[in-house]
C-alpha cells in the first residue's frame, strides 16, 4: 500500500459511552479487555478515542496494544503524548497518539487494554449484534495471541474504547446509527455486514447508542442510572465522528413508554410524558440542528410497535404513531428510514409482525433486525 493513496481520517468503528449500571461491584483490578474489530477500509494509520465521559474518578489504563489477527501477532503499542499509560481523567475523553499500521480492508484488529490498578468501570455500554464480541480476563494478557480459558469469559459491555479512526482514503465515509436498545442491538451490525456483502466497501457504521436513554429526560438516580444522558448532552458528543456524512435518528420510544406515575414508580412521574410536538422539537433542537452545523445528511427512523408491552396503553399507541408521522412526512430531514413498516403486522400495525417479536413486545428479533437493516435506503451506504 502507498501512503500517499490515503488523505483524511475517518471513523471505522465506534460506540457510545454511557454510565454503566450501578451493581455492588465498580471497580476493577488486574483485569485485560479485548475488543475484536472489523476495518472495512484501507489505512495507514489508526488512532483510538477513550472515554471516560461518565466516569467520576480518573482511570489509567496500565498499557494497551492493537494488533491484526490474521498472519502473525504482532501487538503495536498504543501510547498517548508517547506514554505507555493512558490516563482518562474523569469526564473527559482522550484521544490516542498515531500508531502507524498497514490496515487491509476486511481485516480484523484486536483492541487490548490492561488495568493493573483499581478501575473505576463506570464508562461502558451494552452492545449486542454478530459484530460486536468482547472478552476480558483476570491478568495481564494484553499482549498475547490468547486468553487462558480458564480465567477468561465473552462480554457485550464495551468499556472505555470509543472510537478508532483509519487513515484511509478521500472516498470513504462513515453512517452513524443514534438511538437507544433498538440500536444497542443487531440493526448496525446487520447493516455493516449487508453493505460489505452487497460491495459498499467505503461505508463504515457506527453506533450510537445506549438502552434506556430518552429525547427529553435523563435519571439521576443510581436505579436507573445506566438509562443514559439525555439527548440533549449525549449528541453533540456522540457525533463527533470523523469523516461522517450521515445520521440516521431512531429514538424516542422510551420517552413514551417510561412514565408510569409516581403511584407505581417514584422515578417515572407523568410529567415525563412529552406531547409530540415537544419530541418534534426536542429532535429538531437537539438533533437536526446540530447535525446541520456539522454538514451531515438527517435521516428520521421511525418508532417500532410497542403492542404488548408491559406499560402499554393505547394513548402510547397514539403518540408514536403522531410522531411517527412526523419523522415521515416533515422536511426537515434528507429521507426517512421507516423501520415500522419495515417489522409491523400489516393487518395489525400496532404490533409486530409474525416471527419479528423477541419476546418482550419492545424489541425486535434477529430476523425483525435484519430486515431493519435491509430497509436503509442504498443512497445511505
Amino acid at each position: 500500500m502507498q501512503n500517499t493513496t490515503f488523505t483524511k481520517w475517518v471513523a471505522c468503528w465506534g460506540n457510545a459511552t454511557s454510565i454503566t449500571d450501578r451493581k455492588e461491584a465498580v471497580y476493577a483490578k488486574d483485569l485485560t479487555l479485548r475488543y475484536p474489530i472489523r476495518v472495512v477500509f484501507s489505512g495507514s494509520k489508526l488512532r483510538f478515542r477513550f472515554s471516560n465521559l461518565t466516569g467520576t474518578e480518573d482511570v489509567t489504563i496500565s498499557k494497551a496494544f492493537v494488533a491484526t489477527t490474521d498472519g502473525d501477532y504482532v501487538p503495536a503499542k498504543i501510547t498517548l503524548n508517547g506514554k505507555d499509560e493512558l490516563l482518562l481523567p474523569a469526564g473527559k475523553e482522550i484521544t490516542s497518539d498515531e500508531i502507524p499500521l498497514q490496515i487491509q480492508a476486511g481485516q480484523t484488529i484486536e483492541v487490548s487494554m490492561y488495568f493493573a490498578g483499581f478501575a473505576q468501570m463506570n464508562a461502558g455500554t451494552i452492545v449486542t449484534g454478530p459484530l460486536s464480541k468482547g472478552q476480558y480476563a483476570y491478568g495481564d494478557f494484553a499482549g498475547q495471541k490468547e486468553f487462558p480459558q480458564n480465567l477468561s469469559r465473552a462480554t457485550n459491555c464495551f468499556y472505555f474504547l470509543n472510537t478508532v479512526d483509519i487513515f484511509t482514503k478521500e472516498q470513504n465515509h462513515a453512517l452513524v446509527c443514534f438511538g437507544d436498545s433498538i440500536t444497542a442491538q443487531s440493526w448496525p451490525d446487520h447493516l455493516a455486514q449487508r453493505a460489505w456483502d452487497k460491495g459498499f466497501h467505503d461505508v463504515a457504521i457506527i453506533r450510537r447508542a445506549v438502552c434506556g436513554t430518552r429525547i427529553l429526560r435523563q435519571y439521576d438516580c443510581i436505579t436507573y442510572a445506566a438509562y443514559g444522558l439525555k439527548g440533549e448532552t449525549r449528541f453533540p458528543i456522540e457525533l463527533n465522528v470523523a469523516g461522517a456524512s450521515a445520521v440516521i435518528i431512531q429514538h424516542g420510544i422510551n420517552d413514551i413508554i417510561h412514565p408510569v406515575g409516581t403511584e407505581v414508580n417514584k422515578f417515572r412521574p407523568w410529567s415525563d410524558l412529552p406531547t409530540a410536538s415537544e419530541m418534534e422539537k426536542g429532535v429538531e433542537d437537539f438533533y437536526i440542528s446540530h447535525a446541520r452545523k456539522l454538514g451531515l445528511k438527517v435521516w428520521s427512523g421511525t418508532l417500532l410497535p410497542i403492542f404488548g408491552w408491559r406499560t402499554y396503553a393505547p394513548f402510547r399507541d397514539e403518540l408514536r404513531n403522531e410522531f411517527n408521522n412526523w419523522l415521515r412526512t416533515s422536511d426537515k430531514f434528507d429521507g426517512c428510514v421507516d423501520f415500522d413498516k419495515a417489522v409491523r403486522n400489516p393487518q395489525k400495525p400496532e404490533s409486530f409482525a409474525d416471527g419479528f417479536d423477541s419476546g418482550d413486545h419492545l424489541h425486535p428479533s434477529e430476523a425483525a433486525y435484519k430486515a431493519m437493516a435491509d430497509a436503509v435506503p442504498e443512497e445511505l451506504l
